[in-house]
């Protein structure tokens, strides 16, 4: 399986302005810029599109180890903040919100930790990943 997205920039880092768009189209054409990085203008951003990746991907894959622990998930929340400081990600921090049925807390932590160091998006980082879980 391949999967791809385009970039296209035109302009200086801090005056120009460029457009994502993913092979889903789901991203067509999606403004990006230094002030939506840096700042606080309108469009995504790289960091931005990193945490949406990671929040999908660790969700997915802590699903698949519930399921397989024979478990029923009503619902599975995870809100990924990426750091960025000079210029490096230092840090991906994920918190799961989690309800599911007849579960122990000590289990489900154990499949968190497990989808954490397995997830494909947590094995491209070469950063700390950490992660903070609660069931509710």
């Amino acid at each position: 399986m391949k999967r791809n997205a385009t970039a296209v920039w035109k302009g200086s880092l801090k005056e120009g302005k460029g457009v994502l768009t993913t092979q889903s189209k789901t991203l067509e054409n999606t403004q990006y810029s230094f002030h939506s990085r840096f700042e606080e203008g309108v469009g995504t951003n790289p960091e931005e599109l990193v945490a949406a990746a990671h929040s999908g991907c660790f969700t997915m894959q802590l699903s698949a180890y519930i399921t397989e622990a024979g478990f029923d998930i009503e619902s599975i929340e995870t809100k990924c903040v990426i750091n960025l400081v000079e210029g490096t990600i230092t840090e991906s921090k994920l918190t799961v919100s989690a309800k599911i049925a007849g579960i122990s807390d000590a289990v489900f932590q154990e499949l968190v930790t497990k989808a954490e160091h397995n997830c494909p998006i947590s094995k491209l980082f070469n950063t700390a990943i950490s992660t903070s879980a609660a069931l509710v």
